[in-house]
C-alpha cells in the first residue's frame, strides 16, 4: 500500500522499514561440507575475540561454553550489533552462513552481511527468532558483488530486554543455494471454497496439451458426478501458462469434499452449497475489531463461548504525547514541527518544512489533537483519513445495500452478527464498527479560528482535516502497539482528506440517524463544515513526502487531482440532504456522467486515489430525485460491461487485466467485481452476477498460483502477512481469519520480492512472506471491498434458495453474423434487437481483441483497451418492442465468434 523508503545510516547499512520479521529458527536448510570457514572465533571459545559489539552489552561466558549477555529491549534493531569485520566475499561465490545461539525470552534478530558500497539491499540477510531452547539457522546465498565486508548480529528493536547465548556464528565458502519455487499445488484450479448450487462453476487447467482433455467431478466418495471435456484457451500473458478452462455450471448436485479431475490431476477439495459465504461475510468485516487503534483488544463472549482470545492486548497509542510510557501513544498530539524532531532514540528526523516546502505549514502554539481512536491503517501504527474514508464508505455501503436491493438476505448484518464488545445493543454490528473509526475521523478536523500558516498564507483552517498521524520514523516488526516506543505527530491538513470527511461523514448521518440521532447531527454537520473548508481551499495537496524523507515513518497517500473526491463528497452530501447546492456540484462535475471525465471505469477498478466510482455507484443504487438519474444507472451498466468483456476473456475468469498488476490487485479486482454486481442489483440480469461471482473464484483459489488470498478459506491461503503486531513472532497472534492479502504486484518494489520473483508473470509476482509488503501487506482498504462483495456473494445464494435465477429478458440484444471471411480480415453484420420494452438508443459492447474495426457503417465505433462499442447514429436508435435494426463493420484479423459484453440501452 505504501511505498517503505529506508532510513540511510552510515555504518551499519540498516533499514528502518524492513525489521525483524520473526523467522522461526528451522533445521539445517543448507550446508556447506569441506568449506573454509571465514570467520575467527566462531564457536566463542571462551571469549568474544574478534567480534566487536555495539550498544553497550558484555558478553561473559556462561557454565555450558557460550557467550551469554543481556540486550536491552526497545530501540531500533541497529541499536545493538555483534559483529565481525574483515570478511571478503566474491561475486558469483556461494556461501553458507549458520547461527546456533538462545534467546529468553524469545526475541527477533538480523542476520546480515552489508555492502560497504550502498546503505540497502545489503548483500544478505535473514530475519529469524531466537527462542530459549536454542536451535540452529543455516542458509546458503550467493553474493552479488566483491566486498571486504562484515557479518553482523542486530539484536535491537525487542520489546523487552532478553538474554542472548551465543553458541556459534559460521560463514563458509560452498553451499547450494536453494531457489524459490513458489509452491502451486494441482494443476486444476478452483474455487478452494466451493460454488454456489445455482451459480457459475469454473475452473482452469494449467496443461502442455492443446487439444481438449476429458474431465470428471467427483464427489467425497470419489464417485464421478459429471464429466465433460476442456476448452483449450492457449497461453495466458498474464500467468505464462498454457490454459483449458472447465465448465461444470449444469451440475446441480451439492455437497462437501468435491474434487475436480482433468489431465491425470485433482483439485483442491470444495463444497458446493447454498452456504460458502456465510461465514466469509462475517469474518472479512471481523478484522477490524483487531485493527482498533486506542482500545483495549478483549475476549467476546458469543452463546457462552469466550471469542477472540488469541487477540488480547492492551490499548496501543493513548499514552501522553511526551510522557513516561513506553508508548508515545495519540492523546494530545502536536503537529509535525517545521525544524523536524527527533525518534526515540534522539537521532534527528525530518520536519514538516522538510515534507511540505520551507513555510508550507505551521501550527499555533500549544495546538495538539486527540488522536486516540480509529483503526490502524495497514501492518504499521498508522492512521490516514484518505485509507479511512474509502474503508469507511465501502462497509457502510456493506450495510447500506442491503436497505435498498431486492436480493438480499433478512438480518445478516444486524446486531449481534461479528465478533464486536457492542453485540447486543440493538445497533447492527456494522455500524458500531465503523462508528470507532468514524470518531477518529471527527477528531482530526481543525476546529473552527484555529489559524494555521499553509504555503506560506495564515488562516483559519476551521473545518480542514488533518492527513495523516503517524510514527517520526519507521518502526519495526513485532511490535505490539503499546509497545511501540517512537514519538507521534499528526500532519498538515489537505483537501483530499476533508473531502474524505465530508463523504463518509455525510454517508453515515443518514445511516446512523434512525440509531443515533444526535450523532447523525454531529456528523452532518462536519461534513458541512468540511465541504465548506474543501471548497474555500481546494488546493492543499497532500505531497510525496516518502520521496524527500528516507525515513517518513508513515506513507504518503499522495494525491494532486481532488475533481473526483468533489464528486463523491457532493454525491453523498446530496443523498443525505437532498439539497440543490450539492444537486448543482454532482451535476456540474466533469467526473459525472456525460462530462470531461465522465468515462470513471478504469481496468484498476477504484480506490482511495479514484473516488469518482464511489458516488456514481451510490448515485444509481441509493433512492434519490437527481436530474438524469437514469442516465446514471445506465453507466454503471455501461461500465459493468466493459468489466464483463474483460472476465469472459480471462482465461482465470477473473474481471482484471491491465497489463502489469497493480499494488493491491486483489482489491482492485474486487472492486471490478463489486461495479459488476451493482449492475446485478440494477438489472437482475445474470449475467451479471455469474461474472461477478466468478471474478471471486480468482480470489479463492482459481488463479495461477493456486492460492486463495484470503487467510482460513481453501486449502492454500495466504497466512504470512506483512504486520507488525501479528504473527511476525511466535509471541503474536495469528492473522484473524476473513484477511486479504495485498496480492501480485508487477513493481516488487520490497527486498523479498526482487530477490525471488524477478521476471514473474503478473499473476506470479507475489510471495506469502511477512516481509514482501508489496505483495503481502493486509489494509483496512483492501478488507473493505472483500467484505462487500462476500456479503452480496452470500445474499446471492440466500436470496435464490439455492437455485439459478431466472433469466431476465434484456432490454436489447445482439448477434454477429460473419458474412465474409479472407486471409487477415472478415465482413460483418451486428443485428440489434429491443426487449419487450421499445428503446430510444442502443450500444453495442464487443470484445474483439486481437481484432479490430477498419471500417463501419450504421453506427459510431469507438475502442477502449480491448473493449470495442457501436453506438446508434440517431436514426436507427428508437425501435419498437421487439423491433430490429443491424450495422456492420470491416474487420482486421480473425473475426470473434459471437459478441461479448452485448447491448445496452441508450
Amino acid at each position: 500500500m505504501k511505498i517503505r523508503q529506508q532510513r540511510r545510516r552510515p555504518a551499519v547499512a540498516a533499514v528502518a522499514a524492513l525489521a525483524l520479521t520473526g523467522v522461526v529458527l528451522s533445521p539445517v536448510a543448507a550446508q556447506a561440507e569441506d568449506g573454509t570457514e571465514l570467520l575467527t572465533n566462531p564457536s566463542f571459545d571462551g571469549t568474544m575475540d574478534p567480534w566487536w559489539v555495539s550498544g553497550g552489552v558484555e558478553f561473559t561466558e556462561s557454565a555450558d561454553g557460550t557467550m551469554c549477555g543481556v540486550v536491552p529491549g526497545g530501540g531500533n534493531q541497529w541499536d545493538v550489533i555483534v559483529g565481525q569485520s574483515g570478511v571478503p566475499v566474491t561475486a558469483g561465490d556461494t556461501f553458507t552462513v549458520s547461527v546456533a545461539a538462545a534467546a529468553s525470552p524469545e526475541a527477533s534478530v538480523r542476520v546480515m552481511v552489508p555492502d560497504p558500497e550502498t546503505e540497502w539491499p545489503p548483500l544478505y540477510y535473514a530475519d529469524i527468532t531466537l527462542r530459549a531452547d536454542g536451535q540452529t539457522f543455516t542458509e546458503a546465498f550467493d553474493i552479488a558483488a566483491d566486498a571486504e565486508s562484515e557479518v553482523q548480529l542486530q539484536l535491537g528493536g525487542n520489546a523487552e530486554d532478553f538474554e542472548l547465548c551465543l553458541d556459534e556464528v559460521s560463514l563458509l565458502t560452498g553451499g547450494e543455494v536453494e531457489e524459490y519455487e513458489p509452491e502451486t499445488g494441482p494443476r486444476v484450479r478452483v474455487n478452494q471454497v466451493g460454488y454456489l448450487p445455482g451459480g457459475p462453476k469454473n475452473a482452469t487447467l494449467v496443461t502442455d496439451s492443446t487439444s481438449p482433455v476429458g474431465w470428471e467431478l467427483r464427489d467425497d466418495a470419489g464417485t464421478a458426478v459429471a464429466s465433460g471435456e476442456t476448452t483449450p484457451e492457449g497461453t495466458d500473458p498474464s500467468a505464462g501458462l498454457n490454459v483449458h478452462t472447465i465448465d461444470f455450471s449444469d451440475v446441480d448436485a451439492t455437497g462437501t469434499g468435491f474434487v475436480l479431475a482433468a489431465d491425470g490431476e485433482e483439485s483442491y477439495p470444495f463444497d458446493i452449497a447454498s452456504t460458502i459465504y456465510d461465514q466469509l461475510r462475517a469474518d472479512s468485516l471481523g478484522i477490524y475489531y483487531t485493527q482498533r487503534s486506542g482500545y483495549e483488544i478483549v475476549p467476546v463472549e458469543v452463546d457462552g463461548q469466550q471469542l477472540k482470545t488469541e487477540y488480547v492486548r492492551p490499548a496501543g497509542h493513548v499514552s501522553e504525547f511526551g510522557g513516561d510510557d513506553v508508548n508515545q501513544g495519540d492523546l494530545n498530539v502536536p503537529c509535525l514541527p517545521p525544524e523536524g524532531a527527533v525518534d526515540n532514540n534522539g537521532n534527528a528526523q525530518y520536519g514538516a518544512d522538510d515534507h511540505y516546502g520551507e513555510n508550507g505549514w505551521a501550527c499555533p502554539d500549544g495546538y495538539t489533537v486527540d488522536g486516540t481512536g480509529g483503526w490502524y491503517d495497514a501492518g504499521d501504527h498508522g492512521k490516514y483519513v484518505v485509507n479511512s474514508g474509502i474503508s469507511v464508505y465501502q462497509l457502510l455501503s456493506t450495510y447500506e445495500r442491503t436497505l435498498h436491493a431486492d436480493v438480499v438476505s433478512d438480518g445478516a448484518l444486524g446486531d449481534s452478527t461479528l465478533v464486536v464488545p457492542e453485540r447486543g445493543n440493538g445497533v447492527p454490528d456494522v455500524l458500531d464498527e465503523v462508528r470507532h473509526n468514524l470518531d477518529w475521523m471527527l477528531n482530526m478536523q481543525v476546529d473552527d479560528g484555529v489559524r494555521m500558516t499553509i504555503d506560506g498564507e495564515e488562516y483559519d483552517a476551521g473545518g480542514l482535516v488533518h492527513h495523516k498521524l503517524h510514527d517520526i520514523a519507521w518502526t519495526g516488526l513485532n511490535l505490539l502497539p503499546h509497545e511501540d516506543p517512537m514519538p507521534r505527530y499528526v500532519h498538515r491538513p489537505s483537501t483530499a482528506a476533508t473531502l474524505n470527511l465530508a463523504a463518509a461523514a455525510a454517508q453515515g448521518a443518514r445511516l446512523y440517524a434512525e440509531y443515533d440521532e444526535a450523532y447523525a447531527d454531529e456528523l452532518l454537520d462536519a461534513a458541512r463544515r468540511a465541504w465548506d473548508a474543501a471548497s474555500a481551499h481546494p488546493d492543499v495537496i497532500a505531497p510525496d513526502t516518502n520521496s524527500v524523507d528516507p525515513n517518513p515513518g508513515g506513507g504518503p497517500y499522495n494525491d494532486t487531482n481532488l475533481g473526483d473526491e468533489f464528486y463523491w463528497a457532493a454525491a453523498q452530501l446530496f443523498l443525505t440532504t437532498g439539497e440543490t447546492e450539492f444537486a448543482d456540484a454532482v451535476l456540474s462535475s466533469p467526473y459525472h456522467v456525460g462530462g470531461a471525465e465522465g468515462d470513471i471505469w478504469r481496468a484498476t477498478g477504484f480506490d482511495w486515489g479514484f473516488t469518482a466510482a464511489a458516488a456514481r455507484l451510490d448515485l444509481a443504487t441509493v433512492p434519490n430525485d437527481l436530474p438524469g438519474r437514469d442516465a446514471v444507472v445506465d453507466s454503471v451498466v455501461e461500465g459493468a460491461d466493459q468489466h464483463v468483456a474483460t472476465q469472459q476473456a480471462e482465461p482465470f475468469g477473473h474481471a482484471y487485466d491491465p497489463g502489469d498488476y497493480d499494488w493491491g490487485s486483489n482489491h482492485q479486482i474486487i472492486n471490478n467485481a463489486v461495479i459488476i454486481a451493482t449492475a446485478y442489483d440494477l438489472t437482475g440480469d445474470q449475467q451479471y452476477r455469474d461474472a461477478a461471482l466468478e471474478t471471486f473464484d480468482y480470489i479463492l483459489g482459481r488463479n495461477a498460483l493456486n492460492n486463495s488470498y484470503v487467510k482460513g478459506y481453501g486449502t492454500a491461503y495466504s497466512e504470512n502477512m506483512h504486520n507488525r503486531w501479528m504473527a511476525s513472532a511466535d509471541r503474536l497472534p495469528p492473522h484473524p481469519d476473513g484477511m486479504l492479502s495485498g496480492g501480485p504486484n508487477s513493481a516488487i518494489q520490497d527486498p523479498i520480492a526482487q530477490e525471488n520473483l524477478q521476471g514473474c508473470a503478473p499473476q506470479f509476482c507475489y510471495i506469502d512472506h511477512i516481509d514482501s509488503w508489496a505483495t503481502n501487506e493486509m489494509t483496512i482498504n483492501w478488507n473493505a471491498p472483500l467484505s462487500w462483495l462476500s456479503s452480496w456473494a452470500d445474499d446471492m445464494a440466500d436470496g435464490h434458495d439455492g437455485e439459478p435465477s431466472p433469466d431476465p429478458v434484456p432490454p436489447c440484444l445482439a448477434d454477429i453474423d460473419v458474412v465474409h471471411e479472407w486471409d487477415g480480415g472478415f465482413l460483418a453484420n451486428v443485428g440489434v434487437v429491443a426487449g419487450l420494452e421499445p428503446i430510444s438508443g442502443w450500444t453495442v459492447t464487443m470484445q474483439l481483441a486481437p481484432a479490430a474495426v477498419a471500417h463501419g457503417w450504421n453506427a459510431k465505433f469507438g475502442t477502449s483497451g480491448a473493449v470495442t462499442t457501436a453506438t446508434d447514429v440517431g436514426w436507427n436508435g428508437a425501435l419498437a418492442a421487439e423491433g430490429r435494426t443491424e450495422f456492420g463493420f470491416i474487420g482486421s484479423g480473425t473475426p470473434p465468434e459471437t459478441i461479448v459484453g452485448g447491448c445496452t440501452p441508450s
